[in-house]
């Protein structure tokens, strides 16, 4: 049995009324404190399948590799190929167009691209707070709607920290206003990792950071401090740690980056090949059912790579950022173990997509990109790639080339709904609750199920009905199953749409389209991961199923959106 601190002290609990963290009785049953563990979702952005070590990447991730030694590895789970709409079916337990974000945050004429969680969905925190969890969130929120200046010389101004203006987004989407208690972080997506834009704590922006303010960092340990005080409560608690590494812009500390100078001077095609054997080595994939993908058309050899100097300095960057970002976990794990939560504690870890192919130095200054540092010094966006990445005045990306390494062994990436922009590592850690810790399952799991295995951990409801709101039934499915050793029914089918690509995989069928194809393909799952044998010829009336089950999942499930609208990318 589970064993939790049963006293608080008066000060503690003073200082909970004072700032309104009082336990809440919505739930019914609820299991004593002792039985009921705290929960820490850290979420990565924009993580390769295989970048971290124990999914057989050469980047030092000591921590990560301990929660898999120690834990529980999946080795097909799937998020929604995006930031934005992972996070709202992560956070809501819902498909993302059920929760109102089918691409990006800008508000749509349409109720699953409206672009921020809407009323007709409840949060982890939401629910988990009703059943007399603390909840604290720390990182990236971008599930709200993003406001601008009205034109582009204020907006400027505003993301290069030459003027202010109270919110980012509607305050009726901010975190604090949806079931967490304390929040820490940015409400928009992209950051300069030195100096973040639209960094609040609470709703308050914060005007400015500290000398050797490194964004990575921040989020750690914030996330360690909000330990250490929950910590202190007999009540179990709900911490959401969104970091924005290893996002674009690449941006990490010289030490970081020292470790990696030389790692990826033997190019691209070696380090894919050293994962690939890796994972076998590791167990995470067969052979025979799992070969390694080609690289995708047009990719640039190594040896003719007049780039080659800059582009393993990106990701030797890329690599610091996932580095520094393991470190911080560290220091979550060494808090855990100090106030005696550990053991009780279930931790997840998971991308909130594949790896990214976007080539940010082609979008250039707007939006949500600053032109210059908040001292005026300019950023650059080179294209020729002229000036080395790294340091606050560079925005850089790795680019498709190595994306495609970060992803090994699926096709493609971000954005795609080929396995390499749907499939996530994903790690589940509890000492007191995981049954054969140290093994890897094949049981699919979906970023939605999230909600309710949460719940069923908590003695928690899902509500029908939230502050006046009618609420959509939960769409996931509890991983409590497999967390016990045992098979889980799981999903018959899943799906997906993220800016006109899309998949239904129904058994070990998957039928997907990509962008700019728009042909349905077909590959049978159960013997080709990597999506190489186009079966779609052969077996056309499983085509015909399949893609009508997915048109009849898109209309209900505002999927299709109305006449007129277009996609919208930054």
């Amino acid at each position: 049995m589970m064993t939790i601190k049963t006293k608080i002290s008066f000060f503690f609990f003073s200082y909970l009324i004072t700032f309104g963290i009082v336990p809440c009785t919505w739930a019914k049953d609820i299991p004593k404190p002792g039985e009921r563990p705290n929960i820490i979702v850290i979420l990565a952005d924009d993580l390769g399948y295989s970048d971290i070590g124990c999914y057989g990447g050469e980047i030092q991730t000591p921590n990560l590799d301990r929660l898999a030694k120690q834990g529980l590895q999946f080795t097909q789970f799937y998020n929604i190929s995006r930031c934005c709409p992972s996070r709202a079916s992560l956070l809501t337990g819902l498909y993302n167009h059920d929760a109102g974000i089918g691409d990006m945050t800008t508000p749509q004429d349409s109720s699953g691209y409206r672009g921020y969680i809407g009323r007709n969905a409840v949060t982890i925190a939401e629910v988990l707070k009703e059943a007399g969890y603390h909840t604290a969130m720390a990182g990236k929120w971008h599930v709200s709607n993003t406001l601008t200046q009205a034109n582009r010389e204020e907006q400027m101004k505003w993301l290069n920290h030459q003027a202010e203006h109270p919110l980012f987004s509607p305050l009726d989407q901010y975190p604090t206003q949806r079931g967490f208690e304390q929040f820490y972080g940015t409400i928009w997506g992209v950051v300069d990792y030195y100096d973040p834009f639209s960094l609040v704590e609470g709703t308050t922006p914060v005007q400015s950071v500290p000398k050797g303010y490194y964004h990575t960092d921040a989020i750690s340990d914030k996330a360690v401090s909000y330990i250490r005080a929950l910590s202190q409560s007999d009540q179990p608690f709900f911490l959401y740690v969104a970091q924005n590494a290893p996002h674009w812009p690449v941006q990490a500390l010289p030490e970081d980056i020292a470790k990696y100078q030389d790692t990826y001077k033997i190019g691209w095609e070696a380090i894919r090949e050293q994962r690939y054997q890796k994972m076998i080595q590791l167990g995470l994939i067969d052979s025979t059912k799992t070969k390694l993908s080609p690289r995708y058309p047009g990719e640039i050899d190594w040896t003719n790579n007049p780039d080659s100097a800059w582009d393993a300095h990106a990701m030797a960057v890329h690599a610091a950022m996932v580095d520094r970002m393991d470190q911080g976990i560290g220091r979550i794990l060494k808090a855990l173990e100090e106030t005696g939560e550990l053991d009780h504690t279930l931790i997840v870890f998971l991308s909130d997509n594949g790896a990214s192919a976007e080539s940010s130095a082609g979008y250039g200054p707007g939006f949500d990109r600053p032109g210059q540092t908040r001292d005026g010094q300019k950023i650059s966006y080179a294209t020729d790639k002229s000036v080395l990445p790294g340091p606050q005045t560079t925005f850089f990306s790795i680019g498709q080339n190595w994306a495609n390494v970060a992803n090994t062994p699926y096709r493609l990436w971000k954005s795609q709904s080929t396995e390499g922009g749907v499939h996530t590592p994903m790690l589940a850690f509890w000492p007191n609750g995981i049954q054969n810790p140290g093994t890897k399952t094949d049981q699919v799991g979906h970023v939605m199920d999230f909600m309710a295995t949460f719940i069923e951990l908590a003695g928690a409801n899902y509500p029908t009905s939230y502050k006046g709101n009618k609420i959509t039934p939960l769409q996931g499915i509890s991983l409590v199953p497999v967390f016990e050793g045992n098979n889980s029914v799981g999903h018959e089918a899943l799906f997906n749409e993220h800016e006109g690509s899309k998949y239904v995989r129904y058994q070990n069928w998957k039928l997907v389209q990509a962008i700019p194809d728009q042909q349905w393909h077909l590959y049978n799952l159960a013997d080709d991961r990597t999506e190489l044998n186009d079966l779609a010829g052969t077996y056309p009336e499983k085509v015909k199923q399949l893609s009508a089950m997915w048109n009849q999942w898109a209309k209900e499930h505002h999927v299709l959106p109305k006449p007129g609208r277009k996609n919208k990318k930054k």
